[in-house]
């Protein structure tokens, strides 16, 4: 399976959308994410991910460029191919779920199936039956859950057993317990091999459901490839910031295997040497150590890599505590910058005197 997308299209003076890629690209194993067939489009409210969704689906036309799905084109400008929305075999889902609201579920499941009303009504039995949805058949949208609105939306696309899926913030309307319990089941659906799209704004569901990533911003692929291997190499200090990444600092390099963190007044010593272009550095909040008195966790000698922390904030979640501080031992209000520690509260750390950042757990990025 196959969807490759190469458009493009103005929506104002200031924000043009460009978007090129194609799903499997990424050779899907465990290193790489989840093992299934679903793309995540990461990025920030109106960075165009869902207009990108509307022009696969036919629901917006690009001014120019290409749309197939398994070789089947969908869209092309210069072929003035341009399929109508019912003629493409995609599946939407929408952010809202879009379900009739003067129909029963089941009338909204098999809404346009060219069946007979017995077919229909058999086939929708079955999709009822696999998403849980048995014995609400009169019922109307209006009466159901969220969780349930979900299942029948997602019901009423399988039916009809489109050739490519796409997801628009599927999660969002749905509270944080439904959430969860919503994507856990979504973990099993997407073993089902179907091409999958999913666009959202939250890094731990791009993190969690795909096998791999497009992280978009202003219209523009800014980074793509296996789940994993962009979180653990995001490249650039947009692509970072957008998976999360929230210490970052401009650098200068002091050496082969050395930078020093300009925003945080400190010298780091990397595990290779610093790539050609390297602009600042970066390490997600939960990636620090702690340095217990004993010099555990293989600190290197002279204290590299280690900061004293002058505490300015801090914070508990439900499950975890959020510590912000600079480094004690700036020399210049320049070197004060915050940086974030994020650990689990059921760890035990009492707030240390120093943390450690491990070179593998340094981000090198480049300004773009």
């Amino acid at each position: 399976m196959s969807l490759k997308v190469s458009i493009r299209k103005r929506l104002s003076r200031e924000f043009s959308l460009e978007m090129d890629f194609e799903t499997g690209a990424v050779s899907r194993n465990t290193d790489s994410g989840p093992e299934n067939s679903c793309l995540g489009i990461l990025g920030a409210s109106g960075s165009g991910k869902s207009m990108t969704l509307k022009c696969i689906a036919g629901i917006e036309t690009p001014d120019e460029g290409r749309i197939s799905v398994n070789g089947r084109v969908l869209f092309d400008s210069v072929k003035k191919i341009n399929l109508k929305p019912q003629e493409r075999q995609v599946g939407y889902l929408f952010q809202n779920y879009a379900l009739f609201p003067r129909m029963t579920v089941m009338e909204n499941i098999t809404a346009g199936l060219p069946l007979s009303k017995k077919e229909r009504r058999d086939k929708a039995a079955s999709w009822m039956d696999r998403f849980g949805l048995t014995g609400l058949e009169r019922r109307y949208p209006a009466q159901l859950s969220g969780g349930q609105q979900q299942r029948a939306a997602l019901a009423r696309m399988l039916i009809r057993n489109p050739a490519v899926i796409l997801l628009d913030e599927p999660f969002s309307a749905l509270d944080t317990g439904l959430r969860e319990q919503m994507q856990l089941w979504f973990i099993e659906l997407l073993k089902s091999g179907d091409d999958v799209v999913m666009v959202t704004h939250s890094r731990d569901e791009a993190y969690k459901l795909c096998a791999e990533i497009l992280v978009v911003d202003g219209g523009r692929v800014l980074g793509k490839g296996g789940t994993r291997e962009l979180f653990a190499n995001p490249g650039l200090v947009r692509t970072a910031l957008l998976t999360g990444c929230k210490n970052i600092s401009p650098v200068k390099q002091t050496g082969g295997k050395e930078i020093y963190a300009l925003d945080w007044d400190l010298p780091l010593s990397l595990s290779a040497p610093v790539p050609p272009g390297i602009t600042h550095v970066g390490i997600r909040a939960h990636d620090l150590v702690p340095v217990r008195e004993d010099g555990a966790f293989g600190v290197l000698p002279g204290r590299r890599n280690q900061i004293r922390l002058r505490l300015t904030r801090h914070s508990e979640e439900p499950f975890e505590r959020v510590v912000l501080f600079t480094n004690a031992d700036a020399r210049t209000p320049e070197g004060r910058g915050e940086i974030w520690w994020k650990f689990s509260k059921y760890m035990g750390y009492a707030i240390p005197e120093r943390l450690y950042m491990p070179p593998e757990s340094l981000l090198l990025l480049r300004q773009g």
